[in-house]
């Protein structure tokens, strides 16, 4: 007599579990490809160390999490629209230029190093940084507003807020993983890197910071996307 309820509990269960094996391979397939969030993930553990990715991460998975929150409150259409784009895009580019310029300069000034000797980074700043970066990527909102916006309709339809609930698991644990493997790697062999090398590559990530910077500007004045 309890056979159907164990069946439906089993189908459902396996159901489940492909809503998060999908949002997992969709997370890893946005995570992986290279954007201003990798680099200043890399620019972090090359200064602060392993845990720097668990950090920032976990400020874009808080703002990722706000964002599920306001497309259901109805703001799907605000994110949606030119005016907020633009806005986004000028903004969030304009940001990316200062920090990628700061980097430079700092390093050409030989205002920054390797801090091996335990110093312990501000976390709160990380954290913030990781919301701020990706909020000033506007293909970062559109993907939210529209991918995500389906595929977010899609898990709730068929399993309500459980669906919503293990596809965001599943979402930013990807973000987690990847973010947090680079950081580990790159922040268990800065030892190595010597001060001269270590600013040279701060060079190159600020101006890829500014690259990305006047890409996301462009997209703000004129709606069209910088192939990268």
């Amino acid at each position: 007599m309890f056979a159907p309820d164990a069946l439906t509990c089993g189908i459902g269960e396996t159901a489940m579990i492909m809503v998060f094996l999908s949002s997992l391979a969709i997370g890893f397939s946005g995570s992986m490809m290279p954007g201003p969030l990798l680099t200043y993930t890399i620019r972090q553990a090359l200064n602060h160390g392993p845990i720097s990715g668990f950090i920032i991460i976990a400020g874009h998975a808080l703002l990722e999490l706000l964002l599920i929150v306001l497309i259901f409150l109805g703001f799907d259409m605000i994110l949606q629209s030119d005016a907020a784009q633009t806005i986004i895009g000028i903004g969030g580019g304009l940001l990316l230029v200062y920090m990628g310029g700061r980097m430079i300069f700092d390093a050409i000034k030989k205002r920054i190093k390797i801090e091996i000797d335990g110093k312990r980074a501000n976390s709160k700043n990380m954290v913030f940084s990781g919301m701020a970066i990706s909020a000033a990527n506007p293909y970062f909102i559109i993907w939210w507003a529209v991918i995500g916006l389906g595929l977010l309709l899609q898990a709730y339809q068929k399993y309500a807020v459980w669906g919503i609930i293990v596809f965001y698991i599943g979402h930013i644990l990807a973000d987690f993983i990847w973010y947090g493997l680079v950081s580990v790697v790159i922040g268990k062999t800065r030892k190595f890197i010597k001060e001269k090398p270590y600013r040279i590559i701060i060079m190159v990530l600020g101006g890829l910071l500014i690259y990305f910077g006047v890409s996301f500007f462009y997209f703000g004045v004129t709606n069209r996307v910088i192939l990268y």
